[in-house]
């Protein structure tokens, strides 16, 4: 089965991720506005609780923590693909971290860059012009983060919610 971990942020926070996604976003209708923690893997099922354990581990020696997203940005060249930025946070970046080590280590393409897409899949001229129009827009959203989510994909190529976990760190 193919799993990935994300965290889902407010729904005002999605409600403004969707009106963009709507319009440039191929995954819209796969799966809600997120931040992914740990990319698509497989594993079996029978590998599940092990994993799940883990990730219950994980999720009790982190803090909830507060998550700002700050500007629109791009991928481009590498990828076509929009985003809104989320700033840096040593918080998320140890959760991050630690949901890639262990059971759940993998080596990785790319450096984790903490974003909610908004755009993907449009070709480089459509890219270029919604980020240029974009970058000149403001936002500013700031949110306490206290809970991730382990998903699975169903067949249709849609994911849905395996098991969320709040997080429960003292700082």
């Amino acid at each position: 089965m193919r799993y990935g971990i994300a965290l889902f942020p407010s729904k005002n926070l999605q409600d403004v991720a969707n009106s963009f996604r709507k319009r440039y976003d191929s995954h819209y209708t796969k799966i809600p506005p997120h931040l992914t923690l740990k990319e698509a893997f497989f594993a079996e099922e029978d590998e599940a609780k092990e994993i799940i354990s883990y990730i219950r581990q994980v999720s009790k020696s982190v803090s909830p923590f507060t998550m700002e997203v700050y500007k629109f940005s791009s991928f481009f060249p590498v990828t076509n693909t929009i985003y809104m930025k989320v700033k840096e946070n040593p918080t998320l970046f140890s959760l991050q971290e630690q949901l890639n080590a262990g059971i759940l280590s993998h080596s990785s393409d790319y450096q984790f860059v903490p974003h909610i897409t908004i755009g993907q899949d449009m070709d480089n001229d459509e890219c270029s012009d919604v980020y240029s129009r974009l970058r000149l827009e403001t936002i500013h959203h700031e949110e306490t983060v206290d809970r991730f989510s382990l998903l699975y994909q169903l067949e249709n190529g849609t994911w849905t919610v395996y098991e969320t976990f709040l997080l429960e760190g003292k700082e």
